[in-house]
């Protein structure tokens, strides 16, 4: 009996379910630029899963998000984070480092209302800083972060 497969509709899925999704979707991405990925069942040093580069010598631990996402937490664990903006033909992932990123809007001052992440409340009471969606700024600032799309 053959297969029946229907397209399931993201916005329907889990947050779990979303996340396997990610790492998919991502994962054969990455694949096109020479990544094998490793998912991790429990967080390693704030990891998702580890990117392998062909190349035998670039190895990433990969936090997988839903956002752009910054955390006391990841700060200083050479973490990268990856995210997608949009959906589907529309969708774009995002991969930087944390610690990298974080350094850089926060000496320019791309949080709105405030000229530094560590004024915000959130950020003083150890919360999670995350951008539900990207202005046209965070999107230029965010263009060398992108993982090109396949044509």
């Amino acid at each position: 009996m053959p297969i029946s497969f229907v397209k399931v509709k993201y916005k329907g899925l889990t947050s779990r379910q979303k996340e396997a999704y990610n790492f998919q979707k991502v994962s054969a991405l990455l694949s096109e630029y020479g990544y094998s990925t490793i998912r991790l069942t429990d967080d390693w040093n704030g990891a998702d899963f580890i990117a392998q580069h062909s190349d035998g010598k670039t190895f990433l631990k990969v936090q997988l998000k839903g956002r752009l996402t910054f955390d006391k937490k990841y700060q200083d664990k050479d973490l990268y984070i990856c995210f997608r903006d949009g959906e589907g033909d529309q969708c774009q992932w995002y991969m930087y480092n944390h610690s990298e990123l974080l350094k850089r809007i926060i000496d320019e001052g791309h949080i709105a209302g405030t000229n530094t992440i560590a004024g915000t409340n959130t950020w003083k009471d150890n919360k999670p800083y995350h951008y539900p969606t990207l202005t046209d700024d965070m999107k230029k600032l965010l263009k060398q972060y992108q993982i090109p799309k396949l044509t």
